[in-house]
């Protein structure tokens, strides 16, 4: 590995007097109201802009003091340090003792990055010119299925980052699709999507892609098995093989070209990763397929240029104007210090539909741990439970909790300035666009001060006796608006959630890119799935025995 400190020698933020200083000023009765009432600067000193982000987290219970206490936190654990072995490749995942190299994944074909005496960004743009290669054949209608017809519909079987990954993105830009090949993703286990997706597709003119990194996660390959199946079914009533079947109708993406191999991948159809490629971080890697499938490869790259510049902003900005390091470090504020173990990303944009389930799973994957970097045992609070929803859907699901709840939630709204500008006959849904950013700045300010938010001329509770119109308020939000919705915009603001990630890891003294916490379900469920298949008695707690003897009595 590249010549960097190693983790083990870090100074932990735990120890800091740092630490000790914000337990205290969590102690004090937070405001929001009072905060804003004692400040007019307020909103103007605690915002930011980057690039196409601008970021308002003036809604959050701090000041200029407890700012202050998160910097000097931040390098008293020499975060900057951190950042700069992230960066070099240097052994961030300790667990697996490897680099976590995705922002290499990004890096222009210019650059030069030696990990292990070996230059990543010359494979990397080899795998991308693979990808290019590939997808040009698909969208240029070249590549024809066993029957000699073009390819209409694209398949990615996938699971966990493999899959959250590029559907996110591809529903986020799809309109800049520039073809009329329609990408579809299946990622379920029991199979229901692929049944259903099935029914409407043609065997002759549909490509799957089986992304896995291990090309061993028993969810893909259970579909990816029913998917050849399926075509078998029909080629071989059209005279066509299994080797024709699956050289023009699979591709696979794995770091392990000899079960692609095995289970029938053509190696020209084979696409690498790499082991510091962590899952739910790849989808800049040739995991992305699927999206330079449906936007072409000039907007794929303008994803991973867009992902890049805030890699640059995060590796060279001062903290205090550092988006990933204030967004990470106010997450550390509230989950450690506050103790408010929820958090929901609600983004006011229907093209983001699927970011907070990408976000569940970057965040809750990479921090929901116990346990530090040296195998101590955590006595503070990690990762919140995150989730999210469509702005305007969890208005009419969830906001009653939020503003009437007991809970503690902290918030990220998430709405883009521009959109359907310039397009007269589009007027009608620049209006929607309008309420639509209307309501999240709306609902940011109720949950941050609740009734006291109301104007005399608007409507307030009509009497004391009234309290279940009461909104108490001081619920901490922060906002970041986007210029404008672009594969750029969109590839910086993911990069800057990867990179808050690693802020909060770092402050914590974890390892965000390994998920042990997943592994040991998987193996029960081999056990569980060989008890099932046979009679008898099984050895197991008495619960699982009683609902496997249920199972197999209806079987």
């Amino acid at each position: 590995m590249a010549e960097i400190k190693g983790n083990s020698a870090y100074n932990s933020a735990r120890n800091s007097t740092y630490w000790q200083q914000l337990q205290m000023l969590a102690k004090q009765p937070w405001s929001l109201a009072a905060l804003f009432a004692q400040d007019d600067s307020r909103a103007p000193r605690f915002s930011m802009q980057a690039g196409a982000l601008y970021m308002d987290y003036s809604k959050q219970c701090i000041d200029e003091q407890v700012l202050a206490s998160l910097w000097q936190l931040a390098e008293s654990c020499e975060l900057s340090t951190r950042i700069n072995a992230l960066m070099q490749g240097a052994m961030v995942n300790t667990s697996e003792e490897r680099a976590a190299l995705h922002t290499a994944l990004r890096l222009p074909e210019s650059a030069k990055l030696d990990v292990d005496g070996q230059n990543v960004v010359a494979d990397v743009h080899d795998s991308l010119s693979q990808v290019a290669r590939l997808s040009e054949r698909v969208r240029s209608g070249t590549w024809r299925g066993f029957s000699g017809k073009a390819i209409t519909d694209v398949v990615n079987i996938g699971v966990g980052g493999s899959d959250l990954g590029p559907l996110m993105a591809t529903t986020a830009l799809d309109e800049w699709a520039d073809t009329d090949i329609e990408v579809h993703f299946v990622s379920n286990m029991d199979g229901t999507q692929l049944d259903n997706l099935l029914k409407h597709l043609n065997p002759e003119t549909t490509l799957f892609i089986i992304s896995s990194k291990s090309f061993g996660t028993v969810d893909t390959l259970s579909n990816a098995k029913t998917a050849l199946s399926w075509l078998l079914a029909t080629a071989k009533r059209r005279a066509g093989t299994e080797d024709s079947v699956l050289r023009r109708h699979f591709i696979g993406i794995s770091a392990n070209s000899e079960k692609m191999s095995a289970w029938g991948i053509h190696p020209e159809h084979q696409l690498q990763l790499w082991e510091w490629v962590g899952g739910r971080f790849s989808l800049w890697s040739a995991i992305g397929l699927a999206i330079a499938i449906r936007i072409g490869m000039a907007g794929f790259k303008a994803l991973l240029a867009g992902a890049h510049s805030m890699d640059e902003h995060f590796a060279k900005a001062d903290f205090a104007e550092n988006l990933p390091v204030l967004l990470g470090l106010l997450a550390v504020w509230n989950s450690t210090f506050l103790q408010v173990n929820a958090h929901t990303v609600l983004p006011y944009d229907g093209r983001l539909s699927y970011l907070p389930s990408y976000l569940t799973q970057l965040e809750m994957e990479s921090n929901g741990k116990s346990v530090t970097q040296h195998g101590d045992h955590i006595d503070y609070d990690t990762c919140p439970i995150l989730w999210g929803e469509i702005g305007s859907n969890a208005q009419h699901a969830f906001y009653q909790l939020l503003h009437q709840g007991t809970q503690q939630v902290s918030c990220d709204f998430i709405a883009c300035v521009r959109r359907y500008n310039g397009q007269s006959q589009n007027a009608p849904l620049q209006q929607q666009h309008e309420l639509s950013l209307a309501n999240c700045l709306a609902q940011s300010r109720v949950l941050a001060f609740g009734n006291a938010a109301l104007q005399e001329t608007e409507v307030q509770v009509a009497s004391a006796a009234d309290k279940y119109k009461y909104y108490r308020g001081n619920q901490p939000s922060t906002t970041l608006l986007i210029d404008e919705l672009t594969p750029h915009s969109l590839g910086a603001l993911i990069a800057l959630y990867e990179h808050k990630v690693y802020v909060m890891a770092s402050i914590w003294d974890i390892n965000p890119f390994d998920q042990w916490g997943v592994e040991m379900g998987k193996q029960m469920a081999e056990s569980v799935h060989q008890a099932m298949q046979q009679a008898g008695e099984s050895q197991f707690d008495s619960s699982t025995n009683q609902l496997l003897k249920h199972i197999q009595q209806l079987s």
